[in-house]
């Protein structure tokens, strides 16, 4: 069994458990500790499998991953995203960012631009592109989470309805096969939605890890988008919703 086939193997394992051990897996797979350790490790961070001592368990559906572990977590691919996605921006538009560290990563990419007006609910956005003189950048009120510097509630979605810009940006922490955008927090999703209504066009920025997580909250449908930007192909379902739903797909 080569790499790829042993750890899809290990994932249905997993979710068959809930829990499985290192020795449990060295056992049924008869390779040793350290090649079923780099396994893990390599799922956990592709956000697959939660690792955990002496094993791996289910991926959370209810708690998202902390922010600061986020922000190191696939990095290249984010990046790599990032660029793509500014490269479909022309300069002076107008634009909603919302949370989510890949979108910190467009925020970054998009400072080579001129003259965008920029409405988001992410301080760390708002950090990075207030630095461009040329650049409005408009922070929208309401409760600032302290994990992350989001900004969520009803003071907020009141804000992002006064505008109709012409790209909205999103991100996302989970794609279901049925296409459902998925997010841990009913509040940010709130705000995401009414994003998606203000936008006279949809990009979502999602690395490949994100068709491997199943968070509780549904945001929306990828019917809803029209380009999705990720860093390799989507599972086979996805691509067809896309295909269905003419949605761009654009792999970094």
């Amino acid at each position: 069994m080569n790499q790829h086939h042993r750890q899809d193997a290990i994932v249905e394992l997993v979710r068959q458990h809930g829990y499985v051990s290192i020795e449990q897996l060295t056992d049924h797979f008869s390779v040793t500790p350290q090649t079923i350790r780099r396994d893990l490790n390599t799922l956990s961070d592709e956000g697959r499998i939660r690792r955990v001592h002496g094993g791996a368990g289910v991926e959370s559906s209810t708690v998202n991953t902390a922010y600061s572990t986020r922000k190191t977590l696939h990095l290249e691919e984010k990046e790599r995203i990032a660029r793509c996605v500014a490269a479909q921006i022309p300069d002076h538009a107008s634009l909603f960012i919302n949370i989510g560290t890949s979108n910190e990563m467009i925020a970054q990419a998009l400072l080579e631009h001129q003259g965008l007006e920029i409405i988001t609910n992410n301080l760390n956005v708002a950090a990075i592109l207030q630095r461009k003189e040329d650049f409005t950048v408009i922070i929208a009120g309401g409760q600032v989470r302290s994990r992350d510097g989001g900004i969520i509630g009803e003071a907020t979605i009141d804000f992002i309805n006064q505008f109709k810009v012409d790209v909205g940006i999103i991100g996302i922490s989970g794609i279901d096969e049925d296409g459902s955008l998925l997010e841990f927090d009913y509040q940010e999703v709130r705000v995401a939605q009414a994003i998606i209504a203000n936008s006279r066009r949809v990009y979502l920025a999602a690395d490949y890890s994100k068709f491997h997580r199943n968070p509780v909250v549904r945001q929306g449908n990828l019917a809803q988008l029209d380009a999705l930007f990720t860093d390799r192909q989507p599972p086979e379902a996805i691509r067809r919703l896309l295909i269905e739903h003419d949605v761009t797909l654009h792999v970094a």
